[in-house]
Parts: C-alpha cells; structure tokens; sequence
C-alpha cells in the first residue's frame, strides 16, 4: 500500500509536467527498478540522479524531461532534508574558501585529459559556446573566443589575466590573434599540463594558483567558467581582488553561468557528483558585489546557446565512449550523461543563463561599444 502510494504520489508530480511513466513519447520514462519512485519522493533531484546512475529508468530524451518538468516547477515539490542541511552548511561555512579552493580541480578538472579531449572542441574550451553565425561545435568556441577578445578591445602588447584558463585555448586565441601576453592560472594540475604544451612559443605564461594570490597588474582580465566556485560569501573579495588588479581604465569580462534567483546553496547532485563546493551567483549577487568598484558597461545573456554546446558535448561523448570506456565504466558513463542532459534541460527551460559581463574601473570617458 505505501509503495502503491509513493508511486502514485510521483505520477501526479511528473503528469504536471506531461511526464508519464511507460509512456510512449521521447521523454518518458521507462522503470526498471520500482525503487525510482521512493528515491525520487525522498530525495528530489539527488534521487533522480542517483537512480539514472544505478539504471533504474532509461529516457530516450531526458534533456526534454528536464526541460518539462522545470518548466512547470516540479522540483520546488521535491525539496527535502538534505537541502536544508546543505543550505545551512552554505551559510555557517565558507564552502569555497582557499583552503577548499583547489578541491574542484582534482574532483572535476583533473578527472582525465582523455575525457574532456574527446567531448569537447579542438582548443577544449569548457564554457558555452556562441553560435551566431556558427555550424560546428569547433566554429562556435572560436566565435566565443573572438566576441571575449573584441568586447575586451584587446590590442598587441596588452598584458592579461586569464582567470580559470582552463587548457588555454582562449589565452592562446589572445595571443595569436591579437598578439596579447596572457597569464592564465587554474587549479587544475592536469589542465595546466596539457596548456603548456599546446602554448609553446606563444607569450603565455600558466601557473597553478588561487585567483587570491595574484599580485601582478594587468591592462585586461578575463574570468570564463570560474565565477561558479567562487561562492557567495566571496563574491566581494573577488571584485576587490580584480579591481586591485587591473589598471586604470581598464576592462574586466566576466563570463558566468548564473541563476533567475539570489540563493546560498547549488543542486545536490551537482554538488556530490560534478561540481563539489559549486554555486550559480544571481545578476544581483554580482552587481552588489561590484558596487563602488566597477562601472557595468555591458551585460549580454545568451543562455540558450549554453543548450545547444551542452548537446553537442553530449553527442561527442556518447560517439566516442567506445575509447574510454574501459578506464571510466558503466557508472561514471550514466553519471556523466545524467550532468550534460539535465543542464541541457535547465538551459532550454530558462531556469539558469550564460551571463557576460563587461566592467570597467575608473573614468572611461568615451561610451563603450558593445559588440555581439
């Protein structure tokens, strides 16, 4: 009777939504394991994942699920324990702090070379591609690049900061393109390997390192794909940081994914299994940290291209799985498909953006230029 109960509970949920279970369309889902239903009711969004990693359901287009089921609001139905104590967790400890601050390096970003090799473009940039004027997943991460380069004006001889370079493809578009010197610097050892190698003879310098330990001047700083582990509770240090840093009358690009509304806690998925210590800052946890140090001169949002670069990581993965399979296993496979889709699916829902912003510190006195 309670299973009976429980199954019935989650049914109507996901009906809301035009969900259904042993359905006919793309998104539903199919049970293979009745303890989805338990999993589901009791522990929201970290049982869902959870049961799609045991394969306790299969869903042709979960991408799609996702997207109904956030668009109808249904995980606001499944909030539970476990995000009360990970919201009071947010807010007594600093989640991010420098101690903590080289944890998602070694958890996510060094998980292999291999993998993100394999899934992503030629330059292996991991952050949304712009797909104005794009075919390919390699056109659109140098249409990104390009965009970062024109809105910064960066010209020959500028010195930049890179923080979050990643493995280097935009520091090495900086300083081919536009004849920029770089210094990128990332916390990921494994990132950082690969960089040098790919950056030999170009005027860019890596360094494994703390965006709070940077001490240099710089002409131009760029953050792309970083702002998501720096943590509320010190988004003002790191305005204070990049303001210190970067000369007068010069312009800061920060590129972030950010959420509809201000909160202190992420998804507790993504936190146990892809982005531990993570969090999606609102625009106002943003402006607010930049008050009194920045003027905002340009704010673009192009989050639904965020969907398309995440289904064409997916597609890539699942076309070259066969090669890595043996060193990953089944698990992680299921893990990492549950990550891709499901983002995918809060892009087209709208729930979360791709943010950048451009700022700059001092007296411009020309009115800036946005370009797109």
């Amino acid at each position: 009777m309670w299973k009976e109960k429980v199954r019935g509970k989650v049914e109507e949920l996901f009906a809301k939504a035009g969900v259904s279970f042993g359905g006919n369309a793309d998104w539903d889902i199919q049970v293979k394991d009745d303890r989805l239903f338990e999993k589901i009711l009791s522990n929201g969004s970290l049982g869902l994942g959870e049961a799609y990693m045991n394969g306790w359901f299969e869903c042709e287009r979960f991408d799609e699920t996702v997207r109904r089921l956030l668009d109808k609001g249904i995980e606001k139905a499944a909030k539970t324990w476990g995000n009360f104590f990970l919201y009071l967790e947010s807010v007594i400890l600093n989640r991010q702090s420098k101690r903590r601050a080289f944890v998602i390096g070694e958890r996510h970003y060094d998980l292999g070379n291999d993998l993100f090799e394999l899934m992503l473009d030629k330059e292996m940039v991991y952050s949304c591609a712009y797909w104005k004027n794009a075919n390919t997943l390699d056109e659109a991460q140098e249409n990104k690049m390009d965009l970062i380069c024109r809105k910064l004006d960066l010209r020959p001889g500028m010195k930049v900061l890179d923080i979050g370079c990643g493995w280097g493809g935009l520091a090495r578009h900086a300083a081919k393109e536009y004849g920029a010197e770089v210094f990128g610097i990332s916390v990921s050892k494994e990132q950082l390997t690969l960089a040098e190698e790919r950056s030999k003879d170009l005027k860019v310098k890596y360094e494994l390192m703390d965006y709070r330990d940077v001490k240099d001047n710089f002409d131009s700083i760029l953050s792309v794909g970083q702002m998501e582990h720096v943590g509320y509770k010190n988004y003002r240090t790191y305005m204070e940081i990049v303001y210190k840093s970067l000369k007068e009358k010069g312009l800061f690009l920060l590129h972030t994914i950010g959420s509809n509304e201000s909160s202190k806690a992420t998804d507790r998925w993504i936190e146990k299994y892809i982005f531990p210590n993570s969090h999606l800052p609102s625009a106002a946890q943003i402006t607010k940290a930049s008050e009194n140090l920045f003027v905002l001169e340009d704010l673009h949002n192009f989050g639904p291209d965020y969907d398309k670069t995440l289904m064409a990581w997916y597609n890539n993965f699942e076309k070259g799985w066969s090669q890595i399979q043996n060193k990953y296993g089944e698990r992680f496979r299921r893990m990492w498909e549950f990550y891709l889709l499901s983002c995918a699916g809060a892009f087209r829902s709208r729930k979360i953006q791709l943010w950048q912003f451009v700022f700059s510190k001092g007296a411009i006195e020309e009115i800036y230029q946005a370009v797109r």
